[in-house]
C-alpha cells in the first residue's frame, strides 16, 4: 500500500499549503451549502453530492486525511466542469475558470499533501526515533 504522506513541510511552505488548503477548502464548503439551499428539491445523488462537499471541504480545513479529501474536490471539480453532477440554482462554480480553479488547487494539495500546520502532521508526522545505545558484548 502506497504511503498518503511523504513530508510534512514546516515554514513558509507550510504556511503556503495551510493557505491553498483553506481556499480550497472554503471553496468546497461553499458549494456543498449551495446544495443545502435547496433542501426540498434534492435527490439522492445531490445529498451525495453535498455530503461529500462538505466532509471533504472539513477535512481539508483541518487537514484531515488531505490527500483523500483533495481527490474528492478534484473529482467533485471535473464533474461540475463536466456537467455530470447536478447543480443547484445558485452554482459558485458557475464559470468554467472557477471549476478550473478549483481543480488545478485540488490536483496541488494532492500531490503536496499537508503541511505541517495540519492534523495529518499531528497525527502522522515526523517522529522522534530514539535507540538505546548497546553495551559491547563481554569479553571471554
Amino acid at each position: 500500500m502506497p504511503k498518503l504522506y511523504s513530508t510534512f513541510p514546516d515554514g513558509w511552505s507550510g504556511f503556503g499549503l495551510l493557505l491553498l488548503r483553506v481556499s480550497l477548502g472554503t471553496t468546497v464548503i461553499i458549494q456543498g451549502l449551495a446544495y443545502l439551499l435547496e433542501r426540498q428539491n434534492l435527490r439522492f445523488g445531490a445529498w451525495a453530492v453535498c455530503l461529500l462537499a462538505l466532509g471533504s471541504g472539513g477535512a481539508l480545513l483541518m487537514g484531515l486525511l488531505t490527500p483523500v479529501a483533495s481527490t474528492i474536490a478534484f473529482l467533485g471539480g471535473i464533474g461540475f466542469a463536466f456537467s455530470w453532477l447536478p447543480a443547484p440554482s445558485w452554482n459558485f462554480f458557475w464559470g468554467n475558470p472557477l471549476s478550473i480553479d478549483a481543480i488545478i488547487m485540488a490536483l496541488a494539495a494532492v500531490f503536496l499533501g499537508p503541511g505541517a500546520f495540519s492534523l495529518d502532521a499531528r497525527l502522522f508526522g515526523r517522529r522522534k526515533v530514539i535507540i538505546p545505545r548497546t553495551s559491547p558484548p563481554p569479553k571471554p
